[in-house]
């Protein structure tokens, strides 16, 4: 039962300690930098890009040791059976001959067309431009998050500002009630304050939806779990006295050198020019250095040892002037057959060459030309690309300016209407409390001026966006 009762306790005490934890991690309070180096962790499009960049350094470094030899070691083992050729002696034989062949051969190219130069080029140009293609990535990933980030503060200040506008409605509902039962207004004049507090409550209802929309969209974009407790803490407040400095041409000036993807571009058009060169180098002879090493061994091999020897009777004879045969005495020698042994054979059979080779392409079925054309459709699109991509560049620069002039003409406009309705709302309700004016005219300037405030916070966030978009052309974007 003790050994239970620990059990269950030290379960409780993980338990609730991981409820902590959790309820932690739910309420947590994000800053612009933390949710920017969140994104930049987890998404996935900007890790498709590292892998990209991962792969165009690899394929550099893969052409750059193209430019060593190549070695390649060879092990053979066999088994021949009947009539075959025997690799020690190279005879034939009518036996089973169990053969071991080894080799180690190198080779180098000297020269081909200067291919394996322009190659390296090529993708050192391509690993360049896969850097920032990446960095790209998150540059407008972090664009994309610092937008939705001031979306959600754009949305937390329209509460408020919803929340502030059905306090004073609640206000005067409450003192309305207090004079109608008095008989000092008209019931109208209440009903119409009751009708505008539920308007002042739809508005909260709507802007804390629209607050939870932009904190999904921040999640996505940061790709984790929408926490709907988490809060988001506020920037330093802006100054927003004067227009944006700067010109459109300044603008567009300063992107063609700080943007990553411009920059990309021109690498990605120069490689391409570096692969019409290599594809030339095929037309060219390839003259190449090449050496081997050989040895082998073969279970038939043998060697003949001296054993004894001795003067024997020949069946040869010599006639003699006397009729008689004299027999012809020779020397025999005997040999017996040893195997040689395999150390034996592997030291002893070396043999090795050297070669230098020259390979000439007189036709290969149009292999070389259609490289070349197809690299040269290549470098076309690769100019096209950045043609295409200044152009739209320019293009977007303008229409930011344009939209960021307009937003800051809107926001001054919106200002001073914003100044002029609160003196109207003012004069308004000290007659309204006075009891000298009536429920419609408090809800007019009220209305007025709710709507007034709610444009102008709509209106500074919108400028603030629109700057940030010159800022990020400009590669100024920070947070």
């Amino acid at each position: 039962m003790k050994i239970i009762y620990s059990c269950l306790l030290l379960c409780f005490f993980y338990a609730t300690k991981v409820v902590a934890q959790d309820s932690t991690s739910r309420n947590q309070n994000l800053n612009l930098q933390q949710c920017v180096e969140t994104a930049i962790s987890n998404n996935l499009n900007v890790k498709q890009s590292e892998l990209a960049a991962q792969r165009a350094g690899i394929n550099y470094n893969q052409a750059k040791t193209n430019l060593l030899p190549s070695i390649n070691g060879n092990i053979q083992q066999g088994l021949n059976q009947g009539r075959s050729i025997d690799p020690f002696t190279n005879t034939y034989l009518n036996q089973q001959i169990n053969y071991t062949n080894y080799s180690v051969g190198g080779s180098i190219t000297l020269f081909n067309g200067f291919l394996l130069w322009n190659t390296i080029k090529q993708n050192l140009l391509a690993f360049q431009a896969s850097k920032l293609e990446l960095q790209q990535q998150k540059d407008n990933l972090t664009l994309n998050v610092i937008l939705a980030y001031l979306q959600i503060l754009n949305n937390q200040e329209l509460v408020n500002q919803s929340k502030n506008q059905a306090s004073v409605s609640k206000e005067q509902v409450h003192r309305s009630e207090i004079l109608n039962k008095d008989g000092a207004i008209a019931p109208y004049q209440l009903a119409d304050l009751r009708g505008q507090l539920s308007n002042d409550s739809l508005s909260i209802i709507n802007n804390q939806n629209n607050l939870e929309a932009a904190k999904v969209a921040l999640a996505q974009y940061m790709n984790v779990p929408y926490q709907k407790a988490a809060t988001y803490a506020p920037l330093n407040a802006e100054q927003l006295t004067s227009s944006y400095n700067g010109s459109p041409d300044a603008i567009y000036e300063a992107a063609l050198e700080q943007l990553s993807l411009v920059k990309a571009t021109d690498y990605r058009k120069k490689s391409a020019v570096k692969g019409v060169s290599a594809a030339r180098g095929y037309l060219y002879p390839t003259l190449s250095l090449n050496a081997y090493l050989f040895t082998n061994y073969s279970s038939a091999a043998g060697k003949s040892t001296f054993t004894d020897s001795a003067r024997v009777a020949t069946n040869d004879y010599v006639n003699l002037q006397n009729g008689n045969k004299s027999y012809v005495i020779t020397n025999q020698t005997d040999y017996r057959t040893d195997k040689i042994s395999y150390r034996d054979q592997f030291k002893n059979n070396y043999n090795s060459a050297v070669t230098l080779g020259l390979q000439i392409p007189i036709f290969t079925n149009w292999v070389a030309r259609n490289r070349i054309a197809l690299a040269k459709i290549d470098l076309k699109n690769a100019e096209l690309v950045e043609q295409t991509t200044r152009i739209q560049l320019k293009q977007s620069v303008e229409q930011a300016f344009f939209n960021t002039t307009a937003s800051f003409n809107r926001y001054h406009t919106l200002q001073n209407q914003v100044g002029s309705y609160a003196e109207s709302f003012k004069a308004t309700e000290v007659k309204f409390n006075a009891g000298v004016g009536n429920s419609v005219d408090y809800t007019v300037a009220k209305n007025k001026l709710d709507a007034a405030n709610i444009n102008l916070i709509s209106a500074r966030y919108d400028y603030i966006l629109r700057m940030k978009i010159l800022d990020y052309y400009q590669g100024k974007l920070t947070w």
